[in-house]
């Protein structure tokens, strides 16, 4: 009985423990609310989860939060607070905002966020690379690595590389141009995009066009789907997910996998006088004077990093620019005019073509738009700010969307309506409301090689097919980790009639 009592009032004890600790926390939340209860807000739906509970439902639907958000900034206006338990995140809509945090250095990445995709289900993904590194001068060595790769120079050296993969494209197109034949175009541009990025960077022949057996597609679905999942809170937990986790974590290794097996060739090739090309990774193996940024893991990191981001956004970006010329013939037939103006009959794009495709810039920063592949980023906030008369604490996790800001009023006018003359040299420029590749210091490093590779493909597709879409699509966007069409972009292709002196 003794016992009994005892293990009673250690009961007792433990439970008023965790009652004082659960009233301390729930006072903390209390304190760090009225730090930004005047920062405006849809209504919490709970004094404890705030926001979330809205969240976890859109996700569970499939729902396009983007567009909460946008109507949020709509009601309460471009200065927006989100509460998740203790922590509130500031969304900035404003371009005075937008102007401040992203393009000056002095705000780094958020490490929550960020360390967050560092790592998925326990297999390390992104670790230390340009995109997650969140401490600046080491940042800022890794980007003086990269960066010759990504010069003109360089980046002229690729059209032959960005021809001869289009074409591989064109013909695997030409395979299904029958007028009745469905296919996903997203599938198809991802394929290409992989082996761009694959040969380009690495010096990786993967032939995803031609092979429907490689992993690789599958690899980068699952890795995106599994950063899209790791959102939900103790999802790794949950019942029925175990199959998907360990499909995500094998991927992940499989990428690293072939990532180091490609560093040790290159590595061998390097020291056995071979001369290397001007690619990525021999950049960052040159890199000799910065030996403490360049570690086995971290050069992966980047190899995963460029590997993914550099074929999924501009994937994403394709798929959404061929949605909304075969919703707008009279903007792809205006197009079409200047690419038979422009390339006529000829197979191969030359360098110089793509400065004189003016209307094709306007489509794809257009369609950048209205569909960003990367919806928006984050920083954070040591310092006490003023944004649009509204005071923003230290210490705060800042959130911009060019998603939202592209679908705003009073930054562009009918914004719904795709409207490829906003970027036209007479329009007005947008001002802090437009950053698809982000703003500043720490903006895409790989955005121009992208807008050349999205030109060669988009001006190939326009000069040999005719484009339907298949009814019965919803047009929607799935966020998953990247912006991109829910339903593939189901199309039928027709060939068009190509001049005699059509040069093959």
């Amino acid at each position: 009985m003794e016992v009994l009592g005892n293990l009673g009032v250690l009961f007792l004890l433990l439970l008023a423990a965790l009652l004082l600790a659960f009233g301390i926390y729930c006072g903390y939340v209390l304190w760090v609310h009225a730090k930004y209860d005047h920062i405006p807000s849809a209504p919490r739906e709970s004094f404890l989860l705030g926001h979330l509970p809205i969240f976890w439902r859109m996700m569970k639907k499939k729902e396009f939060v983007h567009d909460l958000f946008l109507q949020w900034s709509e009601k309460y206006g471009p200065i927006l607070r989100f509460n998740a338990l203790h922590r509130v995140s500031v969304m900035i809509l404003s371009p005075e905002g937008v102007k401040e945090f992203l393009m000056s250095p002095q705000y780094p990445k958020d490490r929550l966020v960020y360390d967050g995709i560092s790592s998925i289900f326990g297999e390390r993904f992104l670790g230390t690379s340009l995109v997650t590194d969140c401490n600046y001068d080491r940042w800022h060595k890794q980007r003086k690595i990269m960066d010759p790769a990504f010069s003109r120079t360089y980046l002229i050296g690729l059209m032959e590389t960005f021809n001869e993969k289009a074409e591989e494209l064109m013909e695997k197109l030409e395979e299904k141009a029958d007028g009745k034949k469905e296919f996903s175009m997203m599938t198809m541009m991802s394929r290409l995009t992989l082996d761009v990025i694959a040969k380009i960077a690495f010096g990786l022949e993967l032939n995803t066009l031609n092979d429907d057996q490689t992993p690789f597609p599958h690899a980068v679905t699952m890795i995106m789907k599994g950063m899209t999942e790791m959102r939900i809170p103790f999802v790794q937990y949950m019942p029925g997910k175990q199959k998907m986790i360990k499909e995500v974590q094998e991927s992940v290794r499989l990428l690293r996998r072939v990532g180091k097996e490609c560093l040790k060739q290159r590595r061998e090739a390097m020291q056995n006088g071979k001369e290397a090309t001007l690619d990525i990774l021999t950049q960052i193996l040159k890199g000799d004077v910065l030996k403490e940024i360049r570690d086995d893991e971290n050069i992966l990191d980047n190899f995963i990093a460029f590997f993914v981001a550099g074929h999924e956004t501009t994937a994403n970006q394709l798929s959404f620019t061929v949605m909304a010329l075969a919703q707008h013939p009279e903007i792809l037939e205006r197009l079409r005019a200047e690419v038979d103006e422009v390339i006529g009959a000829k197979r191969d794009i030359d360098y110089e073509d793509l400065g004189k495709l003016k209307y094709l810039s306007q489509v794809l920063k257009e369609s950048l738009r209205l569909y960003p592949p990367a919806a928006g980023t984050v920083r954070w906030t040591g310092i006490e700010n003023v944004i649009d008369g509204i005071r923003i604490p230290a210490n705060t996790t800042l959130m911009f969307s060019t998603y939202i800001m592209g679908r705003m009023e009073q930054y562009f006018k009918d914004p719904l309506t795709f409207d490829p003359d906003r970027f036209s040299e007479e329009a007005p420029k947008p001002y802090y409301s437009y950053f698809p590749f982000s703003l500043g210091p720490r903006s895409c490093i790989g955005q121009v090689f992208a807008q050349m590779e999205a030109k060669v493909a988009m001006a190939k597709l326009v000069q040999r097919f005719d484009i339907q879409l298949v009814p019965g699509q919803s047009f929607k966007i799935l966020d998953n980790g990247t912006l991109r069409p829910l339903d593939g972009v189901m199309c039928t292709l027709k060939p068009r009639s190509l001049p005699k002196d059509f040069q093959m």
